[in-house]
């Protein structure tokens, strides 16, 4: 009979301990919490291809700021570009504009050349004209493919969340030009 007491007053404890907790997650004025069911999602593929010109008289790139051991350093470590690159279809320069890649990126590894890019891709073309999806992550440049998250978006990829691929097409070591074939999974 003992033991059915200290049960039952176990249990009448841990009953008005959950009628408290769930008393004190009540909704608050400025917040509001919506319960549904999952919706359907839509996955999207997009392949384009990334042209970072450094060089020339129109660069898409430029250095705009830098440590002052940036020039001793292997990697870089420390430069700062900001960039306006075109996205094509192909990687010939000359084939059809998709949109742009704007933001910055900047030499972020000391033993090996890791960026980090903070850039958005906005498209020009078709449905996607207006809508952008942001890239924030590290991009090892000089590994053959690279994964890279996607963390937003806006227009058609509100909401966007996923990860893009990168390999590189052609690069120029002298100058630093370079070309890059994206291939971007987006689900939203």
């Amino acid at each position: 009979m003992a033991k059915l007491s200290v049960v039952l007053i176990v249990l009448l404890f841990s009953l008005e301990a959950n009628i408290t907790l769930a008393q004190s997650f009540k909704e608050e004025k400025w917040a509001t919490r919506l319960k549904f069911q999952r919706a359907k999602e839509t996955v999207t593929n997009l392949q384009f291809y990334f042209h970072d010109t450094l060089s020339g008289k129109n660069p898409s790139a430029v250095r705009v700021a830098e440590a002052t051991e940036t020039e001793k350093s292997p990697t870089l470590f420390g430069v700062i570009m900001m960039a306006d690159d075109p996205l094509t279809e192909t990687p010939d320069p000359n084939s059809k504009l998709l949109g742009r890649a704007q933001g910055l990126y900047g030499s972020a590894g000391q033993q090996e050349m890791g960026l980090i890019m903070a850039m958005n891709f906005g498209f020009i073309d078709g449905i996607y004209n207006g809508s952008y999806i942001s890239l924030l992550g590290k991009n090892s440049a000089m590994h053959l493919v690279r994964e890279m998250p996607i963390v937003g978006g806006t227009g058609l990829f509100r909401l966007a969340r996923g990860y893009a691929i990168a390999q590189t097409h052609w690069i120029d070591f002298t100058t630093g030009d370079a070309i890059v074939g994206y291939n971007v999974t987006v689900v939203q």
